[in-house]
């Protein structure tokens, strides 16, 4: 395996579910392959209509158990109360250098979405470019640049319309069952809506475009670039 392939995933979510119902099928291919997956949830959901911050966080505990990662939890502003600012981005630095990972996955920056969602993917998007920065002393650990950065979308009105994705297949019946048992796990969010047929649905869609069962997208930050096109994969077009 490359040293890319080997080393971490760091997923960032701004409420307990939104790692599980906007990627978990991603982390789930992920930690199969082998790789160290780690979530990091910003806030306990303290805003949410159903579900309290004590029940969201276990809940959020054993989903990312089920997908094979690990889990922390930072405070921020809060629930419905975060605010783009450079000491959060500091404090998801410090976190990214300590993690170290090749690939960093976060809410999409498009604005008509939760107000959380978009604030969060620009906080991280700031966090991963100045990990690197070896002069910015109040940033505790050894700086550290990623491969990537990928978004993320947890509803359809988060997807982005002027980023061309990236589609990674998640059809294999171990992961789309820890992926269904992971969101599940978000008991409390099941009684606003169906977000699991939501998720699935999704993926349907995406997988029926490029001619497999299921398919979650990614939004990249920057151009991919490869070594040679015979890693650049199949385009995903199945009509």
């Amino acid at each position: 395996m490359s040293e890319i392939g080997s080393s971490p995933v760091l997923a960032f979510g701004a409420h307990p579910d939104d790692i599980e119902f906007g990627c978990g099928g991603v982390l789930a291919v992920e930690a199969r392959n082998g790789r160290n997956v780690h979530c990091v949830i910003c806030s306990l959901g303290e805003a949410a209509s159903n579900g309290t911050p004590e029940g969201r966080r276990a809940e959020s505990v054993a989903a990312t158990e089920m997908l094979g990662a690990t889990v922390e939890f930072v405070t921020l502003d809060g629930d419905a109360k975060l605010e783009v600012r450079a000491e959060h981005s500091h404090k998801l630095a410090e976190i990214i250098r300590r993690v170290r990972p090749s690939t960093v996955l976060a809410t999409t920056c498009f604005e008509n979405q939760h107000p959380d969602h978009w604030r969060l993917g620009k906080i991280v998007r700031d966090a991963a470019r100045i990990a690197r920065y070896g002069g910015l002393k109040e940033i505790q650990g050894e700086p550290h640049a990623i491969g990537q950065l990928f978004y993320y979308a947890v509803t359809p009105e988060g997807e982005p319309s002027d980023v061309l994705p990236i589609l990674l297949d998640v059809s294999s019946a171990d992961v789309v069952n820890s992926w269904i048992a992971a969101m599940g796990a978000h008991v409390s969010q099941g009684a606003t809506r169906n977000y699991i047929d939501l998720q699935l649905n999704r993926a349907r869609v995406w997988g029926a475009r490029a001619g497999v069962d299921y398919a979650m997208a990614l939004y990249p930050n920057d151009p991919l670039m490869f070594e040679s096109l015979a890693h650049a994969g199949k385009g995903a077009r199945n009509f």
